[in-house]
Parts: structure tokens; sequence; C-alpha cells
């Protein structure tokens, strides 16, 4: 077997949660604040059911996603790099009014997360995907550890009435072999109307991400009243 780069769980485990997402990349503000009243709460059931991931049945490790926002924000790095500490870190969502529920779960080959989130603030998927292009491939400190981050937007799903994204992130360590895999993280992003639908795996899954992200919206989507 191949020897993988090993990055400590922790960092593992902050890349992965899609809800480790607290800023969109270009969020428009108004002139004068207006208190907005938080969403309302994303029932459990808007979540993937068990049955519908691909595997052996395995325990999932659910989420609220709002504690997991303020979880990322105070333990990751708020350094910058050319503008792509969003890009580098997932983050797809601002701090703020946000409900949720997410999951984590061990699959075949590494792991998948999805988030099901309602936010006044949504991202602008098309605006993050080009932001996604111009950080291509950057260096960041992160934990004192240096990282250089890969990433590739590939098509997205359509989703009629709806935004949607789909990258790939390769993390790995200044120097490495080429020959030696870094850790790969997939993300296939949906939005609508106040609503985000992630999913996001890590590893060598080989799960059909598009399909899958595609199969969550349809679930979510008219248990959010859409």
């Amino acid at each position: 077997m191949p020897a993988r780069i090993r990055f400590p769980p922790a960092r593992v485990a902050l890349l992965l949660i899609a809800a480790a997402a607290v800023a969109t990349i270009s969020p428009a503000k108004p002139a004068t604040a207006v208190p907005v009243p938080g969403p309302p709460a994303v029932p459990p059931a808007a979540l993937l059911p068990t049955e519908a991931i691909p595997g052996p049945p395995a325990v999932r490790d659910v989420f609220d996603v709002a504690t997991a926002l303020s979880t990322a924000l105070s333990t990751a790095d708020r350094r910058d790099t050319a503008g792509c500490a969003d890009v580098v870190h997932g983050r797809l969502l601002r701090p703020g009014a946000v409900t949720g529920q997410g999951f984590q779960t061990a699959v075949p080959g590494g792991q998948l997360s999805e988030l099901v989130a309602r936010t006044p603030h949504p991202p602008d998927l098309t605006a993050w995907a080009a932001q996604a292009r111009r950080c291509a491939r950057v260096t960041v400190g992160d934990q004192a550890v240096p990282t250089v981050s890969t990433t590739t937007v590939g098509p997205a799903p359509v989703v009629p009435g709806a935004e949607t994204l789909s990258y790939q992130q390769v993390l790995t360590l200044p120097g490495q072999p080429a020959g030696l895999p870094g850790l790969r993280l997939r993300t296939v992003a949906i939005a609508a109307d106040g609503v985000l639908v992630l999913l996001r795996d890590a590893g060598a899954t080989d799960l059909d991400l598009d399909t899958l992200a595609v199969a969550a919206w349809q679930h979510a989507a008219p248990r959010l009243g859409r």
C-alpha cells in the first residue's frame, strides 16, 4: 500500500466539516443595518436518510451548523493569503443568522459530510467559483504547518432555479514527492432562496458526489418549504 500524507485529525475535521464555512467571498451589506430575524430551524429530517449513503451502514456524527460555525471561527487560521483564506478553508457561509443540521460519516475510502442550512445571507456561488479559480494554488500557514492547497473548479450539476458549485481541493506539504498523494477534498454546493445544501467528501471515496448532492437537494427542498 503506498504511503499517504498524514494530516492532524483536528485539521482534517476542520476542513471536512462543511459548516466550517464562515464568510462569503463578497458579501453585500446595506448602507443602514436593519435587524434581520433569524431563519427558521432546519429539521434533522432534511438531511439525507442513512440508507441514501452508499456503502455499509455507519453511525453518523450529527452536528448543529450554527455551533460548528462558532467553533470553526474560534479555531481557524485567520490569516489570509492573497485573499484566498475563504477558498482554502471552504467558507461558504457568513457568521451570524444561520440555522442548520449536518452530519459526518465514514464511507469506504474516506469520509462524507453534508449540511443543510438556512441563512438570510446566502453565498454567491458564482463569485465563489471565480475566487477559487484565482486561488488555484496557494501555500498557507495553518496551525504552524505550511500546506499547499490546489483547487480545481469543475462543471457543477444543473439544478433548475438554483446556483450550483463543484470543486476539488488537494492538500499537500511543500516539497512533497509528486507520487505521494495528498488529502483530497471534493465539494458540491446547491443554493437558492436562502437555503444551502452542501456535500463534501475526503479521501478516495469514489462517490458520485454530484448525483448525491442533487439527491440531497431534492430531499431537503420540500422539507424546507421550497
